[in-house]
């Protein structure tokens, strides 16, 4: 735990990539494989369930700092995070254990057969057992919560350097279902469980935002263009007469769509196919809020499925009765695809169509009647393109449309955590509906430190109200806020839900007369 400790503290003290790499780096030589193996779960988000309720941990928190609410709710609002707050307020441990990592979550995970009274022995002795870094750590375990700043990109990078390693091969290796609790790390890392599960997916291969001008490209004849459509990505996977689905976030979704899983069984022949999973409704698709409707539910009714029919669109072709196709170019794997899809004939499972066009001059009109059909812009991809693992630049584009906008007024704001502790960056937006105030989105990003400290300064000086810790402020800061979709939703007092909102600018020059309207905005929902 204390090396896990110096990990964690040393990756939340820089934000450059090499010192990351090699805080990584120096965790790997001194872990154990067990550790190492839990390291790899929480950084890839396969975190244990909370089994241990906020509210009792706060009761204990207070208990063992002597402390009362009132000053606890002041701390929390100061510090902005439940774990750091905890740890901060706790009275220096009586004693030291040097616990791995490994036993710390094979302990967390058992509380989930204990009493309470089980739950709180256990949490005390560990608070009392830990220094501050490693009660922050144990806190947000304990929570189910625990996130790092580190992508994925530089820990694939990382692993792949230090074992010597292709980092394709090691992002393969990851990929999938696995549990470290029952996987050696060094088998995994090394691909040992690569072709033991039936389920595996391919990582996927990804786009840059097109940064060229079309006629740069070369001759348009080398080019598959097709609509970017906005739903959930997924890799479809048929071997030996079972079906598994997985999204891009490497989550495996296939009971939240049990017709495609249906659909898929009674095709013939062993694939891996690549596609963007939609609701399609009498020739059209829907918004992507109709799509978050179906997500993350435990059963699917059969009204849901006829009022929120799924459809794929199908982009390219991995894998074909058991051989890897990624190498071979896009010219080969999508007739290959076309054969596939005409020896199945479907309603629910269809080929992504491809844009004629002649002249690249064509394609920019085209792309801006995207939004008629929900699409987010085009993909260019290169005939020539193998499947490849993650980005590479030069072979798939993406040339979205440019994001719409809104005038909003800031309303709420909470401190950040780690590094940000210190200043409001965490905000929520309104929207004037009927005269009133009411919230459209909230914002994390877009900000310069510079600017993050001048809104947390005139926060600081115009808080209305206190509700934990959040601030209601004075509402006097208006800011552009971008964002990639906008739909109806229930879940929201507006009515609207944004997708993707950031803030585009701090708009000094206007007030808060100067907001949009919410029902301006439903002019854009199509």
């Amino acid at each position: 735990m204390k090396d896990f400790a110096t990990l964690i503290n040393a990756l939340d003290s820089t934000n450059k990539t090499a010192l990351k790499q090699e805080a990584i780096s120096q965790f790997l030589q001194v872990a154990s494989n067990q550790d190492k193996a839990w390291f790899l779960a929480l950084f890839t988000g396969k975190k244990p369930k909370r089994n241990v309720h906020s509210a009792l941990m706060k009761i204990w928190a207070m208990e063992s700092a002597q402390i009362p609410e009132w000053l606890f709710i002041e701390s929390y609002s100061a510090v902005g995070d439940l774990g750091e707050t905890i740890s901060l307020l706790l009275p220096p441990p009586t004693h030291q254990i040097d616990i791995p990592l490994s036993e710390w979550m094979q302990r967390i995970i058992a509380l989930k057969d204990k009493t309470e009274d089980e739950k709180k022995a256990l949490v005390l002795d560990a608070w009392d057992s830990l220094d501050a870094i490693e009660r922050f750590i144990f806190n947000k375990l304990l929570g189910g919560s625990f996130r790092i700043g580190v992508s994925s990109k530089t820990l694939i990078n990382t692993l792949a350097k230090f074992y010597d390693l292709d980092a394709s091969a090691v992002t393969h290796s990851m990929m999938g279902q696995w549990d470290p609790q029952e996987v050696d790390f060094e088998q995994l890392i090394h691909g040992h469980y690569t072709n033991t599960q039936l389920s595996k997916p391919y990582p996927f291969c990804l786009a840059y935002a097109l940064e060229k001008e079309l006629l740069d490209l070369g001759a348009p004849q080398d080019w598959l263009v097709e609509n970017k459509w906005d739903g959930i990505r997924g890799q479809f996977i048929k071997r030996n007469d079972e079906v598994f689905i997985w999204s891009r976030g490497e989550e495996l979704v296939t009971d939240q769509f049990p017709e495609v899983k249906d659909e898929l069984l009674r095709w013939k022949g062993d694939f891996v196919i690549d596609g963007e999973i939609l609701v399609y409704r009498d020739g059209h698709v829907l918004n992507f809020n109709e799509l978050q409707k179906r997500l993350n539910r435990k059963t699917i009714s059969k009204k849901m499925m006829e009022e929120l029919p799924i459809a794929v669109f199908v982009y390219d072709l991995l894998e074909w009765q058991g051989e890897d196709w990624r190498g071979k170019s896009l010219k080969d794997r999508r007739p290959k695809l076309i054969e596939l899809l005409s020896k199945n004939p479907s309603h629910r499972i269809v080929l992504s169509e491809q844009i004629i066009f002649e002249d690249w001059s064509q394609l920019p009109e085209i792309r801006e009647r995207a939004r008629e059909i929900n699409s987010e812009g085009l993909m260019l991809k290169n005939q020539s393109s193998p499947y490849h693992t993650g980005r590479k630049k030069g072979d798939w584009w993406k040339w979205k449309l440019d994001p719409r906008t809104i005038d909003a007024v800031l309303i709420y704001a909470q401190k950040g955590s780690g590094r940000r502790s210190a200043y409001y960056t965490d905000y929520t937006f309104a929207v004037r509906k009927e005269g009133k105030l009411v919230t459209i989105a909230k914002a994390y990003s877009g900000l310069t430190d510079k600017e993050i400290q001048e809104v947390s300064r005139f926060i600081a000086k115009n808080v209305v109200e206190k509700f934990g810790p959040v601030r209601t402020v004075k509402p006097e800061l208006v800011f552009e806020l971008a964002f990639e979709g906008i739909g109806f939703s229930s879940r929201h007092k507006s009515g609207v839900a944004l997708r993707f909102p950031r803030i585009l600018r701090w708009r000094k020059d206007k007030k808060v007369d100067d907001i949009d309207d919410i029902e301006d905005l439903k002019k854009l929902i199509t």
